[in-house]
């Protein structure tokens, strides 16, 4: 468990918090590039660890990320028109540059008054780069500012990337948690065990058929091993397989807020997800599943934008159709016979019981054990980082872009044989790097 100073400080995230200032280190995703489809086109409104925000693409294609209002008389910018290279105010006319400068004032004569005015009002602008059909974007101090993560998805063509983003009605953290800990699937996204297997539904293909899911459903209780790496921690859990064989699901925890799945074999499409807070009690989560042998097929993308894996089915603001609202649409007839939760997805499964816990989460009231160290150790090296960071220390994996360029995924091995050995064997490397 935490103490209530801790739960605080790991789930706030707005400016001047230590979680908040951790984050700001970090480049951030604050939309899908296809959200602003465009040039000259329609302004969004993005809210970002509390912060109003609004973004819109200009003429030559660059995203501006830049606060809200126009500094003359505070009209919201959302109403404003994006031509030319900038967004102008429809009230008077004030004109501004994605990187916030200030373009035109022609509510001034031309002249001295007006030159001066346009050179020192500008509007809050934060850098942005695109990547993986992702909008990044950086808060912190330029300074400080580190390359973007080099996650391999990023570095793919797009034929071989399917991105989303979803809505999330609880604290990052906790969605985070819920992402990080492998051993709810014995439980959660299984069948009940008189039922034909619908486990199989809401997973990827498995490369060893059947067997793995067995082996998860036969053992509740994963052994974990975790090992330290320059951009995280790797998460190996082990459960028992056939004679003299662990199986193991291998995770990925990358500073501060992204997740690789433990599904993947050889060969299949691997999955990962990055929390980002809205607010303290809601965040996007960004999902991207990639493969880097083959372009996904038209009936893989179909598959995810229906919902499938670590993707939800979602309304055109990206918020899922199960969802708070409706109790997830939970059927309590197939919690019955066919699923433990009655809830169709994994993603829904997941949203719902990380939602169920609260808006955020009392750590104080935990009774936490070995099957939980992931978390544990999750909670220790956001917490450790946000406190030295307080000292005067930065995160060193801000500063090690290419050490993100790390994947998930499933192995079957000896029982004998430690992880550092297993992800030798299985990724070529003892961190999993691509």
């Amino acid at each position: 468990m935490l103490s209530e100073a801790d739960n605080i400080r790991l789930t706030r995230t707005g400016a001047g918090t230590p979680m908040g200032d951790l984050f700001r280190r970090f480049w951030q995703p604050v939309l899908l590039s296809a959200e602003l489809p465009e040039p000259d086109g329609a302004p969004l409104r993005v809210t970002v660890m509390g912060e109003d925000l609004r973004a819109f693409r200009t003429t030559d294609g660059t995203v501006a990320l830049v606060s809200p209002r126009c500094p003359h008389r505070g009209a919201d910018l959302f109403f404003g028109r994006n031509e030319h290279g900038g967004i102008r105010c429809v009230y008077h006319g004030w004109k501004f540059a994605a990187d916030g400068r200030c373009l035109a004032i022609p509510t001034l004569e031309p002249g001295a008054q007006r030159d001066r005015a346009e050179q020192h009002i500008r509007l809050t602008a934060y850098p942005t780069r695109e990547a993986g059909g992702i909008v990044w974007a950086y808060f912190g101090p330029a300074e400080h500012r580190p390359g973007l993560p080099e996650m391999e998805f990023m570095a793919l063509p797009d034929s071989h990337v399917f991105v989303s983003k979803k809505l999330q009605e609880c604290n990052w953290a906790q969605a985070a948690e819920g992402g990080l800990d492998t051993a709810h699937f014995s439980f959660l996204h299984m069948a009940v065990a008189d039922a034909a297997d619908v486990t199989e539904r809401v997973m990827d293909r498995i490369s060893t058929g059947s067997d793995t899911v067995r082996w998860m459903r036969d053992d509740g209780a994963p052994r974990f091993t975790i090992l330290d790496h320059p951009a995280g921690l790797v998460l190996g859990a082990a459960r028992r397989g056939d004679p003299g064989q662990h199986y193991w699901r291998i995770s990925q925890f990358l500073m501060p807020n992204h997740g690789l799945t433990p599904n993947a074999f050889p060969g299949d499409t691997y999955h990962g997800q990055t929390w980002v807070p809205i607010d303290d009690e809601s965040c996007w989560i960004y999902c991207y599943s990639w493969n880097p042998v083959r372009p996904l097929s038209d009936a893989d993308r179909a598959r995810y934008k229906a919902g499938f894996s670590v993707h939800a089915a979602v309304d055109a603001a990206y918020i899922p159709l199960r969802r708070r609202a409706n109790d997830y649409m939970i059927d309590r007839a197939a919690q019955k016979t066919e699923s433990y939760t009655g809830i169709e997805g994994v993603s829904e499964q997941d949203a719902a019981i990380q939602d169920s816990q609260g808006r955020i989460v009392d750590r104080t009231a935990e009774y936490l054990g070995p099957t939980d160290m992931g978390v544990i150790r999750f909670r220790r090296a956001v917490l450790g980082a946000a406190q030295a960071l307080e000292n005067g220390e930065e995160p060193p994996a801000a500063a090690n872009p290419g050490a993100f360029r790390v994947r998930g995924g499933g192995a079957v091995a000896p029982a004998e044989l430690p992880l550092d050995t297993v992800m030798r064997e299985r990724f070529g490397d003892p961190f999993g790097r691509a």
